[in-house]
């Protein structure tokens, strides 16, 4: 079947007849091939052309990658550097802890100690309440053994004053001195300047006799005496030594008396007695006037207390342990 192609009509025919009907073909190949050649190299231009667009993206994105690797850079050195200082702060707050720690050991050690002195001051208030409880009972008693003593020291003095006001019927010639002296006038005893004993002075000194006999009979009141001193005093008028000797003849004219009365019942506790003269060594009044004179020129009675009697009632309240001190 024969082709035909419309407006080509003579190549057509030519062809037809040989070699002429070749070129056409060849030429409509190259055309082709052109063509084709040409849209390759468009395909590739616009390749290119994207390819370019997109390195110039991917060189802009690079860019951008490098500014922010910078930036990352930058923010990781920051970071570093807060890393280092807040190692650095963390060794710092370490350091600091261990230290706090170490005295808090120490206070806690402290403490301790503190609870310690506390708890044992706390026993030693304890003890030392108890001491003074003690002490107070032994105090209590103390005093109540001194008072009987003063009592039964005052009782044996007023017993005497009584008895012989009793006698005498007049208390002014006795009364008990402030030193707790029985003080007896001269004149109820003796005549001016002599030693001799008046006749109407013996039932006094009898009297006296048998309180002090009755008194020192009781083991329980003697016990507490030491001595029963009789001693003389004058006034200032005669010499020191005239007085000195009227003093003491005197005492020991009293002193016989009350050892030798009742058949001598005194002269069984005569250890207990001791007499002496003082002369005008010590007054009462001034000597200036006839009253003081008077007053000077007297008997006086002495009960004296055993010293070791009231020192055993100072020393039981002496021997009570004291609690000792906590020191800190």
């Amino acid at each position: 079947m024969r082709r035909k192609y419309a407006g080509r009509s003579d190549t057509l025919v030519r062809s037809s007849g040989g070699e002429q009907g070749f070129w056409p073909s060849y030429a409509d190949m190259m055309s082709a091939v052109a063509l084709i050649l040409f849209f390759l190299m468009l395909l590739s231009y616009i390749q290119n052309l994207i390819t370019g667009n997109d390195l110039q993206n991917t060189q802009e994105v690079l860019a951008e990658t490098r500014i922010d690797l910078a930036e990352t850079q930058d923010l990781l050195s920051l970071t570093l550097k807060q890393v280092k200082d807040a190692e650095s702060e963390l060794e710092k707050v370490t350091i600091d802890l261990d230290e706090a720690r170490l005295t808090l050991a120490q206070q806690q050690d402290e403490l301790a100690a503190q609870d310690k002195l506390l708890a044992d001051q706390k026993a030693l208030i304890g003890e030392q309440e108890e001491y003074m409880k003690a002490a107070s009972e032994e105090i209590l008693a103390m005093r109540s053994q001194m008072q009987t003593i003063a009592v039964l020291r005052l009782s044996i003095l007023e017993k005497v004053r009584d008895g012989l006001v009793k006698v005498m019927g007049d208390a002014s010639k006795v009364n008990i001195g402030e030193n707790g002296n029985i003080i007896l006038s001269e004149d109820i005893l003796f005549d001016f300047g002599s030693y001799e004993i008046k006749e109407d002075a013996r039932p006094a000194l009898d009297q006296l006799s048998k309180v002090f006999a009755d008194f020192l009979a009781s083991d329980e009141n003697a016990q507490y005496i030491d001595s029963i001193v009789i001693s003389g005093h004058t006034d200032s008028t005669g010499s020191d030594s005239s007085n000195r000797e009227l003093s003491t003849q005197r005492a020991n004219s009293v002193l016989d008396y009350l050892l030798s009365a009742h058949g001598g019942r005194l002269n069984r506790y005569s250890s207990y007695f001791c007499s002496a003269g003082y002369g005008e060594t010590r007054p009462v009044a001034s000597n200036a006037s006839e009253e003081g004179r008077a007053a000077n020129r007297r008997i006086e009675i002495s009960i004296i207390l055993k010293d070791d009697s009231v020192m055993k009632i100072v020393e039981s309240y002496l021997d009570i342990d004291v609690p000792g001190s906590v020191s800190g």
